[in-house]
């Protein structure tokens, strides 16, 4: 058992660099079908200004951001993966910035997917904008691995919550779409460089999302000329 999590790491990590590669790969292909000039994921996107109130923890986890109330002013930005025409399924995103005043201090990027423990790490393309949405992907946390998602509850709400992996959801507040903002095309979501107060990413997790990242700032990079 000795050399068990050495193994295991690699093996992670090993897999993490293929699918990393595997997203990189997607990225440019979907940016080989746009225009220079349009980003390759999430083309488009609307604006918010908003809060979030979240509503703390009667258990506490060890994340300060969870286990306390309070409230955030955030940034909040919807969006479509691919930019299907509204008719077609593609995956939605919402994409969270936390904020002091002008001072940025978390990222958060939610995709659609499932809402059960299986599921909520898989992407899943909807209809429409109210689809449950999921960080896919767990941050490491005093609790262990640990996933944030959100659910629509109106027009400009969502509801969101925590989990650990594997096991239930649990509330983490309320956030409400005040103010439309206009575009803003230089705005760019970074979960691993921006992370959320309290938790941190696992490596394996930074080497997939790097990839795709990277591929997409050389795109925008090239539009540039």
């Amino acid at each position: 058992m000795t050399g068990y999590r050495p193994v295991m790491s690699s093996v992670i990590t090993a897999a993490a660099d293929l699918a990393g590669h595997a997203l990189s790969a997607l990225t440019r292909g979907v940016a080989a079908l746009r225009s220079p000039s349009e980003k390759p994921l999430h083309p488009e996107g609307e604006m918010y200004a908003g809060r979030l109130a979240r509503y703390g923890s009667d258990s506490p986890i060890g994340v300060p951001w969870i286990d306390q109330a309070g409230e955030d002013e955030v940034t909040v930005r919807l969006s479509r993966a691919i930019g299907l025409p509204g008719r077609l399924p593609d995956v939605h995103g919402l994409a969270l910035r936390l904020r002091k005043g002008q001072t940025r201090y978390g990222d958060l990027l939610l995709a659609t997917t499932g809402w059960d423990p299986v599921t909520r790490h898989l992407l899943l393309p909807a209809w429409n904008a109210q689809a449950p949405l999921t960080s896919l992907l767990p941050y490491r946390s005093p609790a262990g691995p640990l996933v944030i998602g959100a659910r629509p509850v109106d027009v400009r709400g969502y509801r969101l919550s925590w989990a650990t992996v594997g096991r239930g959801w649990h509330p983490l507040g309320d956030l409400t779409l005040e103010m439309a903002l206009p575009p803003e095309d230089e705005v760019s979501f970074d979960p691993v460089v921006n992370l959320l107060p309290g938790l941190q990413q696992y490596t394996w997790v930074e080497r997939l999302r790097e990839q795709s990242y990277a591929a997409a700032r050389r795109v925008r990079r090239a539009s540039r000329g």
